[in-house]
């Protein structure tokens, strides 16, 4: 039997036949609330999709390297630059980091300067030797580099150029970027580094000399990320980046500089989160607008309306609880970013968080996207998610809320304005306070964290303050407010932390009775709880008796007993723990048991269940003991 002959044994079934099953089975329920999935960025997504759901879309006839880009800007192959980013605090040190890297295997540096451009000049480059040896033995005209810097990054520019030439290398050869970004500075810190004028005009000189000189290389970014690392939404981030870019260009035109010029300086920094199938997505959609956008300009030559993509993983979702975690969180995201095509990328450590990174993670973070490479060949196809129901159809859907917020931001007069009114922030504000709730609720899962963690792990001894609470300099004559820059597990951790900076660590019983099914499955939630602030628990295989139970709480001497049995079994015997444990220790009912009432009545008020606010009750807790 041929192929095509075998599959006429089944018959297409039509999307009401799914949907008649599909309500069949429900019994009633409401569809919509049982399988419609609302996302954080506001989309409805389907349980399934079908070949009919590609029928609205308009692109997916166009090949790779065509525009509108959305597939990708490669044809041949999805290769990537290998970024390893090296924060330069002692010349030597980072110029030795970054030949180990490239010998092992990382094709793109970032070099990033913490420190302010005062320091950097009077510390790092009082002569242009420094800069040199920062650069010796590297063919830096062989490699994608890059320089970031807190202040004035145009200088690093002018030690590249100046070393190129020295070197006699031709400046058409370097590729890479150096990260100027004003509207970044306002975002992370109220307001540009110079006036505003003055600011884009310094921009526009920038741009226009580097054309000439090294055309190849990007000066002006967009930095994505700190839209994501401030808790917004996928759409949030790509949106007010996208309307960053178009400020750009537009800023950049009425100085005198062609669209050409300007659209090609421009790299857009992303970050990269664990929602794998929105991540891969975003980023195609992300080519697709941008292409939207630059097109509205009418460039000279649509190779202007293409999209350097830098993406980097996600600092928001990364904890200092179970950090290892942090590394299948970094693959997950290298993998969707690398899926999606973007052109370069950087695995930040597992530990960078809270503490300067020693070889062996930065080996690690760097061996991941080798591994993706040689060894899952995510280099050999390109665009792999092109046509499948779901990812064109999550393309299309964040394409058009992003663009909604694009021109939403561009009638209040653009990116800056709408900062200086306060909308760029609300809006974020308002997704990461939800974001925030979710997690306290545990509706969002932060391994380790908010969820299945290990209640014995120590970590006040792993941190580098300087580096856990980075601080960021708030200007004082701010024009708008900053967005905060924060980890979705900050707030647990400082939990975790207060538990280990006490004299004594809280101890939780676990009285078990009655029901074996019940008692364990609620000792089992009541330990995760629990562990969530550090607390000592005591688990029980479950006693025979009440008073036995009682009797062990108190030789335990516990600071917190634990009821865990059946709803059937709580109305008589909580109230006997309660009676005669209420004077040592804080009696808690795990669950939500129908006769919560009648016990409130008796004065039992601790109940802990799978819709309690996690953070906000542990912290009463943790305040009822002293902590």
């Amino acid at each position: 039997m041929k192929d095509r002959d075998f599959f006429k044994a089944f018959p297409p079934v039509s999307t009401k036949a799914w949907e008649e099953k599909i309500n069949a089975d429900l019994k009633g329920a409401d569809y919509t609330k049982k399988l419609i999935w609302k996302t954080n960025e506001g989309l409805s997504v389907k349980p399934y999709y079908r070949a009919e759901d590609l029928k609205k879309l308009g692109y997916l006839d166009v090949l790779p390297a065509a525009k509108p880009w959305v597939r990708g800007k490669k044809s041949g192959d999805n290769s990537w630059e290998i970024r390893q980013d090296i924060v330069v605090n002692d010349i030597e040190e980072a110029n030795k980091k970054a030949l180990e890297a490239l010998n092992k295997g990382a094709t793109s540096i970032g070099f990033v300067f913490n420190q302010s451009f005062d320091e950097l000049k009077n510390k790092l480059f009082i002569r242009q030797e420094k800069f040199s040896r920062l650069l010796e033995d590297i063919y830096f005209e062989c490699i994608d580099l890059n320089f970031e810097a807190s202040d004035n990054p145009g200088f690093l520019l002018l030690l590249l150029e100046h070393e190129a030439l020295n070197k006699k290398i031709d400046l058409n050869r370097i590729i890479g970027s150096v990260n100027i970004d004003p509207l970044g500075e306002l975002t992370r810190t109220g307001n540009f580094a110079l006036p505003e004028k003055e600011t884009f005009s310094a921009l526009a000189k920038t741009v226009k000399d580097t054309a000439k000189k090294v055309p190849d290389f990007s000066v002006v970014s967009v930095n994505g990320h700190l839209l994501h690392n401030s808790g917004s939404s996928i759409v949030e981030e790509l949106g007010y980046s996208l309307s960053m870019g178009n400020e750009y260009l537009q800023r950049l035109t009425e100085e005198g500089v062609s669209v050409d010029d300007a659209s090609r300086t421009i790299r857009f920094n992303f970050a990269v989160g664990t929602n794998y199938f929105m991540e891969i997505a975003k980023f195609r959609a992300a080519r697709l607008l941008w292409s939207k956008i630059v097109e509205a300009y009418q460039p000279a030559d649509d190779a202007s309306t293409k999209m350097y993509i830098h993406s980097v993983t996600s600092d928001w979702n990364k904890t200092l609880y179970d950090p290892y975690v942090n590394l299948l969180r970094t693959t997950t995201e290298s993998m969707a970013a690398i899926l999606a095509g973007v052109d370069s990328h950087t695995v930040r450590p597992f530990d960078a968080h809270f503490r300067s990174s020693g070889a062996f993670p930065e080996r690690v973070a760097r061996n991941q996207q080798i591994v993706l490479k040689e060894e899952a060949y995510l280099d050999k196809i390109v665009d792999p998610a092109a046509g499948s129901y779901y990812i064109e159809n999550l393309t299309d859907s964040i394409a058009e809320e992003a663009w909604k917020l694009f021109v939403e931001t561009e009638t209040a007069g653009g990116y800056t304005e709408a900062f200086k009114k306060g909308l760029v922030q609300d809006h974020i504000e308002a997704t990461s306070q939800k974001r925030d709730m979710h997690i306290a609720r545990r509706r969002e899962v932060l391994l380790g964290t908010n969820q299945y963690p290990n209640s014995a792990e120590e970590m006040a001894d792993q941190i580098e303050d300087e580096v856990y609470n980075e601080k960021i300099t708030i200007k004082e004559d701010t024009i708008g407010r900053p967005l905060k820059q924060y980890r979705g597990a900050s707030a647990f951790e400082k939990l975790r932390l207060a538990t280990e900076n006490s004299d004594k660590k809280p101890e939780v019983f676990l009285l078990t009775y009655g029901n074996p099914a019940m008692r364990k499955a609620r000792a089992t939630f009541s330990s995760g709880f629990f562990a969530c602030a550090g607390f000592s628990i005591t688990d029980n295989i479950g006693f025979d008796t009440v008073e036995a139970g009682i009797e062990a709480a108190k030789k335990q001497e516990a600071d917190i007993v634990v009821v865990c049995s059946s709803d059937e079994e709580y109305a008589n015997i909580v109230p006997v723990v309660y009676e005669q444990m209420k004077d040592q220790a804080i009696v808690v009912v795990a669950g939500a048991p129908a006769c919560m009432d009648e016990l409130k009545s008796k004065g039992i008020e601790n109940f802990i269940h799978v819709k309690s606010n996690v953070l906000e009750t542990l912290t009463a807790y943790q305040k009822a003991l002293g902590i």
